[in-house]
């Protein structure tokens, strides 16, 4: 059987790195933040250590054969009840959100199986890289994506406009082609989208400002 102070600093350290994890969602708000990666980590070492010494005083007996990593292995299928209520899908803006959540959850019980084993530097490696990953990179992400990310331009008219005014000022005036257009109706209002590959954004502005004075347009707004 494990000692009493291995199993404490084991799950000690495995709520600590789960910490460190939930910090940084804390920081942004998020649903799962320091107290949920805590629990999830603290419970995978707890799992992790039942799992490889709990069944130590019935081992040796006749006709038993026990697989140590098969109560541990459950995490990582379980814990994906828990990232799944993590992912929301907003329906007014049509995106899903909380799947990055939902992987550092998947992530932080990976760390806790690791800790609860003894592998001490490979959790704290995972959850040097897991916290660089979640702090770090978004900002990069988004300064390489900006020059790549297409824009989709949203108009909402009042019902029965002719749009073909509309799109013939976006290709007089646009050097950004139009990669796709769609135009839709919800209650009493027509909904126009236009997709723009990336390109001139100052000629996109001048163009919405046009637009925008024109007396059919009631909104319009870039995603």
């Amino acid at each position: 059987m494990l000692p009493w102070n291995e199993i404490l600093l084991r799950l000690l350290l495995a709520a600590l790195l789960g910490g460190l994890v939930g910090l940084e969602r804390e920081r942004k708000n998020w649903a799962a933040g320091l107290r949920t990666h805590m629990m999830v980590c603290l419970g995978a070492a707890l799992i992790m250590i039942v799992s490889s010494f709990g069944f130590s005083d019935i081992l040796g007996t006749e006709n038993i054969n026990l697989d140590p990593s098969r109560v541990a292995a459950q995490v990582v299928s379980g814990i994906g009840f828990i990232g799944a209520g993590a992912i929301l899908f907003r329906k007014t803006a049509g995106t899903v959100r909380g799947i990055t959540t939902a992987a550092g959850l998947w992530t932080v019980a990976a760390i806790g199986l690791a800790t609860g084993g003894g592998m001490y530097f490979a959790g704290f490696i995972t959850t040097v890289l897991a916290v660089l990953i979640l702090w770090a990179l978004p900002a990069m992400e988004r300064k390489y994506l900006r020059m790549f990310k297409m824009r989709t331009l949203f108009i909402v008219l009042a019902p029965k406009t002719n749009i073909s005014s509309i799109i013939k000022l976006l290709e007089d005036q646009v050097n950004n082609p139009m990669l796709d257009i769609n135009m839709y109706k919800r209650q009493r209002e027509l909904f126009l989208e236009i997709q723009f590959d990336k390109g001139d954004v100052k000629k996109l502005a001048e163009a919405v400002k046009s637009i925008e004075e024109m007396d059919e347009v009631k909104r319009i707004y870039w995603n």
